[in-house]
């Protein structure tokens, strides 16, 4: 079943590593908003009746929005499109933004799933990354939350963080353990072009990163959330046994989904959408009625090598079977040649026509999958 996105373009300040599109000024909220709600109106054919079964606020950070304004956006997606029964409705929230009251309103409003960035539970590490909230108020708004009657939370945490020795990432992970929430995404922390981090880096102001020390952050994440009873089933994604994430999934699944918003993507069949990256140009097309997007048609060998990408990220892997049926045969004599190397080097596992990656190597899932790429 297909997803629905929603942008929500505001942040109360950067982060020195994010690279999404993003304002930190509110000015213009109110308007956003409304443009948001209309965008929907426009693209209420974009399924073609097809079944919702996921709403995920992303961004930026939707939890600066108003529970007037989130109550609007949730009631015009159900309005607009068709939806499976109790689908999975997630909000990004910051954590200094989860007041008592805020995740009260959040319940009421229909939101099921958080997601909270946490990205680390020490001071220091947050104040390099200038983030807006602080370590106490990451443990006690995941607390809130349970008591609001939230049970599905995921939270992020970043490795590979400068001044965070092993022991220190442990200590991390356990803290994330001790507060029993049910999912955890983690990712290493990397230098995105024009971010605050690469200025800083380019003009020698920090160190580069340790692509070591993420690497070893990473087994120990692993290792420690599989032995708590988590399942790794995408490389930077872990869930107890019935809360993965069905918005996220269905990406990895190659599933349509729309995204709405200033800088959100689309995906259906062949074809592949952005809209424009900059707020007011999004703003103007929508109020005359326009769509402000672009579109490619993806072709044979783009949808192979995105398969490949996407799939090769998760537990499961990718379906030898599904692959004979989608593309032409040439695609399968190529890849089972290209292959040959990799499962020798035990990068890749064969079982059951399905090849994935096993665990000690997925730190390298995108590497291992460009290399099979149809060229």
């Amino acid at each position: 079943m297909a997803g629905l996105y929603l942008h929500i373009p505001f942040c109360r300040q950067a982060c020195v590593y994010c690279d999404f599109h993003f304002s930190t000024s509110l000015k213009y909220r109110e308007p956003m908003v409304n443009a948001i709600l209309r965008e929907m109106e426009l693209q209420k054919d974009f399924f073609k009746g097809e079944t919702l079964q996921s709403l995920y606020f992303g961004g930026g950070t939707p939890s600066v929005l108003e529970h007037e304004e989130i109550v609007a956006l949730v009631q015009k997606a159900f309005k607009t499109f068709r939806w499976a029964e109790n689908p999975e409705i997630t909000l990004e929230a910051n954590p200094d933004d989860l007041s008592q009251e805020k995740l009260t309103q959040l319940k009421a409003a229909g939101i099921n799933r958080l997601s909270i960035g946490v990205q680390s539970f020490r001071d220091s590490d947050l104040q390099f990354m200038n983030r807006s909230h602080n370590a106490e108020q990451s443990i006690s708004c995941l607390q809130n939350a349970r008591q609001a009657g939230f049970n599905n939370i995921t939270l992020d945490l970043i490795y590979g963080l400068p001044n965070m020795d092993d022991e220190a990432w442990k200590d991390q992970v356990r803290q994330a353990l001790n507060l029993g929430v049910p999912h955890i995404s983690s990712y290493a922390l990397t230098v995105e072009p024009r971010t605050a981090l690469h200025h800083k880096i380019e003009k020698g102001e920090h160190r580069p990163l340790d692509e070591e020390q993420a690497a070893r952050q990473f087994k120990i994440l692993w290792e420690m959330l599989d032995k708590a009873g988590f399942e790794h089933y995408e490389v930077s994604n872990f869930a107890r046994p019935g809360f993965r994430a069905r918005h996220n999934s269905s990406y990895w699944q190659g599933r349509p989904y729309l995204g709405v918003g200033p800088s959100a993507h689309s995906f259906r069949a062949m074809h592949r959408y952005w809209n424009v990256s900059n707020n007011a140009l999004y703003r103007k097309a929508i109020e005359k009625g326009e769509l402000a997007q672009e579109y490619e048609e993806l072709s044979e060998k783009d949808r192979f090598n995105e398969y490949l990408m996407t799939a090769l990220r998760t537990r499961e892997g990718l379906d030898l079977l599904e692959i004979e049926k989608t593309f032409a045969p040439e695609y399968s004599y190529y890849l089972m040649k290209e292959v040959e190397p990799v499962l020798g080097k035990g990068q890749l596992h064969l079982q059951n026509r399905r090849l994935f990656i096993p665990q000690e190597w997925r730190f390298h899932s995108d590497g291992i999958a460009a290399s099979l790429f149809y060229i």
